[in-house]
C-alpha cells in the first residue's frame, strides 16, 4: 500500500489542473489510509479477540476502519471520472457506510445466527450499491467520450467482482459459520483483494492523463 501511495505520488507530479488533481489526491489518501492500517494490523493494534458462544475469534478491526474511509473514496473517483451528480454520490456512499457498518456488527456480535443475520443486512446494502452503480452512474458515464466510459467500464467491472468476493470471504472464514478458510488464509484473501481494489484500481485509473483530462472537460463529452 505504501509503495501504491508513492507510485500515485510520482504520478501526479506536474499535473495542474484543479480537477484533474482530485483524481490523484483521492486515490493517494485510498492507499495512505489503507497502509496506516495494515501497519496497525502487523503492530497488533488493529486486532482483538471476540467471544462468540465459547470460542474467541480473532477480530482485525482495523479492515473496518480502513475499509470505512477508503471504499467511500473509491466511489468518488468512479463518481467524479462518470461525472455524477451530488444526490447520486451521496446515495452511493451512503450505502457503502450502511454496508460497512453493518458489516462491522456482523464482525462483533456474540451469537452465530445474529452474525448472520448482520452479515445478510451488509450484503443487501452491498447489492443496493452494484445496481446503482451499474444502473444510475453506468447511465451517466455513457455520456463521456468513448475514452472515459470505457475506462469507467473497466473500474466498475473490477469493483463489482472484488466487492463481491467479500462477503464471500467473510462468510468461508472464521468470521463466518463455514470456517473453511483459517484466519491465516482468511487474512491473506482480504490482503490480495484489498491490494486489487486499491493499488490496482488507482494504477488503472490513472495510467492515462489524457483520459482524465478528458473526464473533466465538459466539451469533451460526446452528442
Amino acid at each position: 500500500m505504501t509503495l501504491g501511495t508513492l507510485y500515485f505520488v510520482g504520478r501526479g507530479r506536474g499535473v495542474r489542473d484543479a480537477k484533474m488533481q482530485e483524481f490523484y489526491i483521492i486515490t493517494i489518501f485510498i492507499t495512505s489510509i489503507a497502509a496506516v492500517n495494515y501497519f496497525a494490523m502487523a503492530t497488533g493494534f488493529g486486532v482483538t479477540d471476540v467471544m462468540v458462544g465459547d470460542e474467541a475469534l480473532t477480530i482485525y478491526w482495523a479492515r473496518y476502519t480502513d475499509w470505512l474511509f477508503t471504499t467511500p473514496l473509491l466511489l468518488l473517483d468512479l463518481s467524479l471520472l462518470a461525472g455524477a451528480n451530488r444526490n447520486t454520490i451521496a446515495t452511493l456512499i451512503g450505502l457503502d457506510v450502511f454496508m460497512i457498518g453493518t458489516g462491522a456488527i456482523a464482525t462483533f456480535a456474540s451469537t452465530p445466527a445474529t452474525r448472520i443475520a448482520w452479515w445478510g443486512i451488509s450484503t443487501g446494502a452491498l447489492l443496493v450499491l452494484l445496481y446503482v452503480l451499474v444502473g444510475t452512474l453506468s447511465e451517466k458515464a455513457r455520456s463521456k467520450s468513448a475514452e472515459v466510459a470505457s475506462l469507467f467500464g473497466t473500474l466498475r467491472n473490477l469493483v463489482i467482482v472484488l466487492w463481491l468476493l467479500y462477503p464471500v470471504v467473510w462468510i468461508l472464514g472464521t468470521e463466518g459459520t463455514f470456517g473453511i478458510l483459517p484466519l491465516y488464509w482468511e487474512t491473506a484473501a482480504f490482503m490480495v483483494l484489498d491490494l486489487s481494489a486499491k493499488v490496482g484500481f488507482g494504477v488503472v485509473l490513472l495510467r492515462s492523463r489524457s483520459v482524465l483530462e478528458s473526464a473533466v472537460t465538459p466539451t469533451a463529452a460526446p452528442s
